[in-house]
């Protein structure tokens, strides 16, 4: 997914660095890094390569570049990348958990006491009126993701309102709707030389076994870690790729989940720091309590992290061709299309009176007058809004 311009040169690293103060940074990173992943790239671009001189600017876009076209969430990825460049996958490894620890420790905490006071009325009304605000906050991503991402590109656009209706109309996420866009992108952009009218087949042959491996049947907590791991594999940049997907698995097909405890997931994820996708710990707690949580964490992480360490040598060689980058190309069009039918359908769980439409409706507001303004706040101010007006309403 797209990033924002290049930030300007700045020296080479002076300055050498262990591996437990990078493991410092990341954990605090993790414990006070707001405002979503381009907010966290940025974080470690100004820490770590402008004002610390630990990484080169040559490392750090590097990095940027490999977390965009895998599949991942973007600032994870990024901060495992930085733990590679000098401690290898020792350093990739702990730069990683140290990121991502604190925010899922933090989603379990709320995940007990949401398990164990989620009936009373405060929390109830809490989360009314967080609930409507994450509309907006997904619905003014999803709008800037659009408009970033795809432009003028019609082929672009087209796979965008295929993803967006199927997401609406079957309510859930479908995976070969991610695979086709990217297949198609890059037989229309980069087709390769050898591929005949005739070798379709042996492209869409393993796609379909892929998906096909996805039937098995699991217990419980195997249920859970195959789960979350598929869907982890198909998050591409922004956290908030991976909630349609959640959506249809979670509540739709496994019935883990209501409606309205999956739009308190989301809600957790945007007033914890860290990664978005973090969320995942809560539903697993939810789901199984704290093996559920680690399960289910461990699950959505995995992938992304097997996708840094493993093509990192090779990245600087391979990385730029004209095939991958036509094919994520393809896959994001997609999961922003998935994303933007996302908010219509949690919409309608989320949206249940004028109250509820005016908050989601004043967040997108803010956000676009204001830019500045953390998404974190905006969710305080609605969480203060819901414990106010929601005993007003549900005595009327």
């Amino acid at each position: 997914m797209s990033a924002e311009t290049s930030p300007p040169q700045s020296p080479a690293p002076a300055a050498g660095y262990t591996l437990w103060q990078l493991v410092r940074y990341m954990l605090g990173l993790g414990t006070w890094g707001f405002g979503g992943p381009v907010a966290l790239v940025g974080y470690m671009y100004r820490d770590l390569v402008e004002r610390r001189h630990w990484i080169s600017e040559s490392d750090y876009k590097e990095g940027l570049t490999l977390a965009q076209l895998m599949p991942g969430p973007l600032a994870a990825q990024l901060a495992i990348y930085l733990g590679f460049v000098r401690y290898r996958v020792l350093g990739a490894t702990v730069a990683g958990l140290a990121f991502v620890l604190p925010s899922f420790a933090m989603v379990v905490a709320i995940g007990a006491a949401y398990m164990a006071y989620g009936g009373i009325e405060w929390m109830q009304a809490v989360f009314y009126g967080v609930g409507a605000a994450v509309i907006g906050i997904i619905a003014l991503s999803a709008y800037k993701l659009t408009t970033k991402n795809i432009g003028k590109d019609k082929l672009l656009w087209a796979i965008f309102f295929v993803s967006a209706a199927l997401t609406v109309v079957t309510q859930s996420e479908i995976v070969w709707v991610f695979l086709v866009g990217g297949v198609l992108v890059w037989l229309v952009r980069a087709p390769p030389k050898f591929l005949s009218r005739g070798s379709v087949n042996s492209v869409a042959a393993p796609l379909a076994g892929m998906l096909a491996a996805g039937a098995i049947d699991w217990h419980k907590l195997g249920q859970i870690g195959a789960f979350f791991a598929y869907a982890g594999s198909f998050v591409f940049g922004s956290g908030l790729a991976i909630v349609p997907f959640l959506y249809g698995g979670v509540v739709k097909e496994y019935g883990w989940l209501t409606d309205r405890q999956f739009v308190d997931a989301v809600a957790v994820a945007m007033i914890t720091p860290g990664p978005v996708v973090i969320t995942t710990g809560f539903i697993g707690y939810l789901v199984a309590g704290f093996w559920g949580a680690v399960v289910a964490a461990v699950g959505t992480f995995l992938p992304c992290y097997l996708f840094t360490i493993i093509p990192a040598p090779y990245f600087k060689k391979h990385g730029k061709r004209p095939a991958i980058v036509a094919f994520v190309d393809g896959v994001t069009a997609a999961a922003i299309g998935a994303i933007a039918g996302a908010v219509i359908v949690i919409g309608q769980r989320s949206i249940t009176d004028f109250v509820t439409a005016a908050l989601a409706l004043v967040t997108v507001i803010v956000l676009w007058r204001f830019k500045k303004v953390p998404e974190p706040l905006i969710v305080l101010v609605a969480a203060i809004a819901g414990l106010l007006l929601h005993p007003l309403l549900a005595h009327t």
